[in-house]
């Protein structure tokens, strides 16, 4: 069983071949010039999750090879953020001796923040009871000395809170805090220093935008409610409900008025704006009230679908954050024909992997 590691000094180099990768890509999209946001090298990662391997006495955190599905025991990961490694080992140490915590323990996930707030989920194969509840409370209590840490027991179809099964991150855009909400098991962003560069980036590329925002895909407001300022408002979708009870409460914690959040999909937001169904939700928005002139979109790893692509090409400006530029490259090719490519940038996400993320602004042809 091998131990993880990390090479930091190979981190210019693992870039440079990302940059050469992105500028390849968008190539034929005559993109002269990429901004690229680097990550801290270490301790960048806000979330973290590991399995739980017992033998014998003892336990220790694993990971598996992607490739040969090897184990990798995980003592420390530097790739994780200083909290994180500060909670690894002291919660094994805590629960190793405490058979109402340890039995049948599966799994450990961490959601940190930047402030020092953690949300640790155990994971077991079994029920919990009100045992298990009653000591998870001291151990919360024992790791307080490291900061507010939340605790999570979870095994199938059961969750238990201790107290929140959220914490509070506050990000920095432009020199302006924003604090967000973060829910247990729903998605955000991995690297706040580069989400900071990221939300800043659109939030510049926007600058003296006319009309309305359109976001499909807003989660918990991540870029919604920093971009409010740039227009007069802004209609943003998202198909999570606990996503969409973040972004309104985000809304709320940062005393911006000027965003209405829909349950919605992408497809079916693009099927009420083509006139092909009804939609209660739609109508409880008052679409008809929005001038959007600009749109944001974050999709998952497949991209946009053909009728969101439809959709989107009908708005001057196109803000596209990509977690997969082949699938950004496919998109930008079907929209060629109405857009072109005015700015595009890197964002170093994922250090150390093949993986990147990319935006573009894109501006309709004249």
């Amino acid at each position: 069983m091998t131990q993880l590691t990390i090479n930091s000094d190979n981190y210019q180099m693992q870039l440079a071949e990302k940059v050469a990768r992105l500028e390849s890509m968008l190539t034929p999209f005559n993109v002269s010039e990429i901004a690229v946001y680097e990550s801290p090298k270490t301790y960048y990662r806000m979330r973290a999750e590991f399995r739980v391997w017992h033998d014998g006495d003892d336990l220790f955190y694993i990971m598996f090879d992607p490739d040969t599905r090897e184990k990798i025991r995980t003592d420390s990961f530097p790739v994780a953020n200083r909290l994180i490694n500060r909670l690894m080992p002291e919660i094994l140490d805590y629960v190793r001796g405490r058979p109402n915590l340890r039995q049948r323990l599966f799994q450990v996930e961490f959601l940190t923040t930047t402030t020092n707030e953690a949300l640790v989920s155990l994971i077991y194969h079994r029920q919990l009871d009100e045992h298990w509840q009653s000591e998870a409370r001291e151990m919360r209590q024992h790791l307080s000395q490291f900061g507010e840490i939340e605790i999570v027991g979870r095994a199938k179809k059961q969750k238990l809170r201790i107290d929140k099964d959220w914490v509070t991150e506050t990000l920095v855009i432009n020199d302006k805090p924003y604090r967000f909400q973060q829910v247990e098991n729903s998605f955000t962003q991995p690297n706040a220093a580069v989400n900071q560069h990221m939300v800043s980036w659109a939030l510049n590329a926007t600058q003296g935008s006319e009309g309305d925002l359109l976001e499909l895909y807003c989660g918990n407001g991540n870029f919604s409610l920093p971009l409010a300022q740039n227009f007069k408002r802004v209609l943003a979708t998202e198909i999570s409900k606990t996503s969409v009870h973040s972004a309104r409460y985000n809304c709320e914690l940062n005393n911006i008025d000027n965003v209405t959040v829909v349950r919605m999909s992408a497809e079916e937001f693009s099927a009420v704006m083509a006139g092909e169904r009804e939609s209660r939700r739609a109508n409880e928005a008052e679409l008809e009230r929005f001038d959007c002139q600009t749109v944001l979109v974050d999709p998952p790893r497949a991209g946009l679908d053909v009728d969101t692509i439809e959709l989107v090409r009908n708005y001057d400006s196109i803000v596209y954050i990509s977690c997969n530029p082949e699938t950004l490259v496919e998109n930008l090719a079907a929209l060629q024909t109405t857009h072109e490519v005015k700015q595009a940038a890197l964002f170093d996400q994922f250090p150390y992997t093949h993986h990147m993320e990319a935006g573009v602004l894109l501006k309709r042809k004249r």
